[in-house]
């Protein structure tokens, strides 16, 4: 990653004078689909934070090494509210009774999608990319098969690999990363578990600028959206 400025561009980091490609979107959706990672920008007025995604099926030990690598934010695995649900998987502040879950003022939404934290009880420690890709790929499996998983005899908690619960109604009701890869992995029709991760800067700490992001997504030949692209192209489906 870099620091360096890029081309000069508006609020949310699009070079001046450049259309959003018509392909961008179904490259993503094929991207998806074919165990590649994609880069989405959510809004300048939301986080403006570009994540690094992957459908959960497909992070393997050289995916999570790329996105504490590339990306450098926390690595979590988003889950669908009807998943999280079946597994009783509660939001981490519904969950934890203590004063300081109380009283949030997030700045750019209501409340945070996190919930629990696991590892899978074949893990060690949990940590290495081997762990939290056994665990990632795991999650992917159980949310494909709810219905036939077990998930404390799967999971143990506290782990190394952050969960998120996505919102009931997704992109109708929140429009953060964890609603807009969900949202993208339904319509490429796969399960509801995504890995997303925060792009930060080598050199300021602070997140990627979108700029920086879509020239590492044209560099390493990713497909990058920003979040009103997602919003645009799914119209009402998104939002049902």
């Amino acid at each position: 990653m870099t620091g360096q400025a890029g081309p000069r561009s508006n609020a949310d980091g699009v070079a001046a004078g450049t259309d959003v490609s018509s392909s961008a979107f179904d490259d993503a959706l094929e991207s998806l689909r074919a165990g590649e990672p994609i880069l989405v920008h959510d809004a300048a007025d939301r986080e403006g934070e570009t994540d690094l995604i992957y459908h959960a099926d497909a992070v393997t030990p050289d995916a999570v090494a790329r996105l504490r690598n590339d990306a450098g934010g926390l690595i979590c695995v988003a889950l669908g509210h009807d998943i999280a649900e079946a597994f009783d998987l509660p939001f981490y502040s519904e969950a934890v009774d203590h004063p300081a879950t109380a009283d949030h003022e997030l700045g750019y939404d209501d409340r945070s999608s996190f919930s629990l934290t696991v590892n899978h009880r074949d893990t060690y420690t949990g940590i290495t990319d081997e762990d939290r890709s056994t665990t990632i790929q795991a999650l992917g499996e159980a949310a494909a098969t709810p219905a036939t998983t077990d998930f404390a005899d799967e999971f143990r908690v506290p782990g190394h690999v952050h969960l998120l619960k996505g919102a009931p109604d997704l992109l109708a009701q929140r429009e953060g990363h964890t609603e807009l890869g969900l949202a993208l992995a339904d319509a490429a029709d796969r399960s509801p578990a995504v890995v997303v991760c925060e792009m930060l800067d080598d050199d300021t700490g602070a997140a990627l600028s979108p700029a920086d992001a879509r020239a590492y997504a044209e560099r390493h030949g990713f497909a990058y959206l920003e979040g009103r692209d997602v919003l645009e192209r799914l119209g009402d489906a998104a939002r049902q």
